[in-house]
């Protein structure tokens, strides 16, 4: 395992977020996947998108296609209509399936114009003829980009999160593709896994980007004042005021009101913020004026709002106002090949702010990767902060992360582990499923009677557990 420097510049930030290559303008560049039978014209293609400066991955065949976009990540799709083993329709539809809202051009020979109408109809952005005249090709990119949300801001909307985990890139996508509408978005997650980051990120990626962005923890207050904080107060009307407040949601007048902690809004607000959202007004504290608003909301919270509405901690009809959108923010354990990303991201930080520039010695980096996390990326922050501050050498040893972690480090299970354990997970599930009948279990999990006991044996299963009493 290598050395993560400490001496990450300030400006090569965005070298450890996700896949791709940078501009000369420091943003990350439009990613394009293009798609053709053809190596001639593959070829260029390539040629002439690089030459714009596009990051260009080329490939063969729609299987091709499918691989490379869970690995490259493209913002845009160029391919083929007709292809052998998977069609540009077929793969349109699975681009469709698996990214929503990624724009695809079809390519199409001049007898083939019909196909290429449908495909649009179908989703497909557009559609080019072969030969591909070179202008009409960079105009129809450059058109999709922009539709796209890409290049629409001078800043990289997704500068402040880094990951390269297929996970988070799923939960990115699913950000962007809502960002351009005004849908209200719930983001789920536990504790320090960046569900402000997330929020400040759809905001810079929407038409609101230009208007503030103003974040409010509705646990780290009293009632009356988180009251008074969101909708504002008259003058005197609280607790003596000597002058009127405009409160948070009129501060963020055509922009974005983050709601962190959403959960913890006691009741009387959470009926407040429903006829809010419900009429587009508010009524500050001792006014009786409802004065308009125009606020994109976006709520976060740790807790589990629907076991919380069961137990009448909260609102039925808030929660499917605000639960328009859902993204779930992943738990760092599911994105551990982000941990050196982030390690490097900290220390680089760190450096700029203390101009202490340390690194982790390998075996540190490794138990750092392999280490529970259950306060996820804002503990590992503080960990790393920590370390910094108490290494006395360059070179941040294993010792120093192991007294961090309180000397009782995690591991990765190995393959075998991890495969016995989702096999053993899954073989309890289905005997739940069918009360301990074997036979149906079987047939469930499409395995023959004596294989299924054997599989039973070998993880010490006993099916007379599992039937109902």
């Amino acid at each position: 395992m290598t050395l993560i420097p400490g001496s990450v510049l300030p400006e090569q930030r965005k070298m450890i977020t996700p896949p791709g290559t940078l501009s000369q303008s420091g943003r990350r560049k439009a990613r394009i996947l293009v798609v053709d039978d053809d190596p001639g014209l593959l070829r260029l293609l390539t040629i002439r998108l690089r030459a714009e400066s596009y990051d260009v991955e080329a490939v063969e065949s729609g299987p091709q296609a499918l691989a490379a976009s869970s690995r490259f990540r493209p913002d845009l799709v160029i391919t083929d209509l007709k292809m052998d083993q998977m069609d540009g329709i077929g793969l349109l539809k699975e681009l469709q399936n698996r990214w929503p809202g990624l724009k695809v051009i079809i390519l199409t020979a001049h007898g083939t114009i019909p196909d290429a109408v449908q495909a649009t109809q179908m989703g497909a952005f557009g559609f080019l003829t072969k030969p591909v005249d070179k202008q009409e090709l960079l105009d129809q990119v450059g058109k999709a980009l922009r539709i796209s949300g890409f290049g629409a801001s001078d800043e990289d909307w997704r500068s402040e999160i880094v990951t390269r985990s297929a996970v988070m890139e799923e939960k990115l996508a699913q950000a962007h593709m809502v960002a351009g509408t005004d849908a209200r978005v719930l983001i789920t997650g536990e504790s320090g896994t960046g569900k402000e980051l997330l929020a400040r990120a759809i905001h810079l990626a929407s038409p609101r980007r230009n208007r503030p962005f103003v974040a409010i923890n509705c646990s780290a207050m009293a009632e009356n004042l988180l009251e008074s904080e969101l909708f504002g107060h008259e003058k005197g009307s609280f607790t003596g005021a000597t002058r009127a407040h405009r409160g948070l949601f009129m501060a963020a007048d055509g922009g974005t009101l983050m709601l962190d902690e959403i959960g913890d809004m006691p009741m009387r607000l959470q009926v407040k913020l429903l006829r809010v959202l419900q009429e587009n007004v508010i009524r500050p504290v001792g006014s009786t004026d409802a004065l308009p608003v125009n606020v994109r909301v976006i709520s976060a919270t740790h807790r589990d709002l629907q076991q919380l509405m069961t137990q009448g901690g909260f609102r039925e009809d808030l929660y499917y106002r605000l639960n328009v959108v859902h993204i779930e923010m992943p738990p760092l354990n599911r994105r551990r090949e982000d941990i050196p990303l982030l390690v490097a991201h900290f220390l680089a930080q760190i450096a700029k702010e203390t101009a202490q520039r340390k690194i982790y010695a390998p075996e540190a980096v490794e138990l750092l990767a392999t280490a529970d996390w259950p306060g996820n990326i804002r503990q590992l922050q503080n960990v790393v902060r920590q370390n910094v501050a108490l290494s006395q050498t360059p070179i941040i040893p294993v010792e120093l992360v192991q007294q961090s972690l309180g000397g009782s480090p995690g591991r990765l299970p190995s393959f075998d582990e991890a495969r016995d354990e989702f096999t053993r997970s899954y073989l309890s599930q289905i005997l739940q499923i069918t009360g301990g009948n074997v036979s149906q279990a079987a047939r469930l999990a499409k395995r023959n009677r004596t294989d299924f006991y054997k599989l039973l044996a070998r993880h010490q299963l006993t099916p007379e557990e599992f039937k109902q009493r």
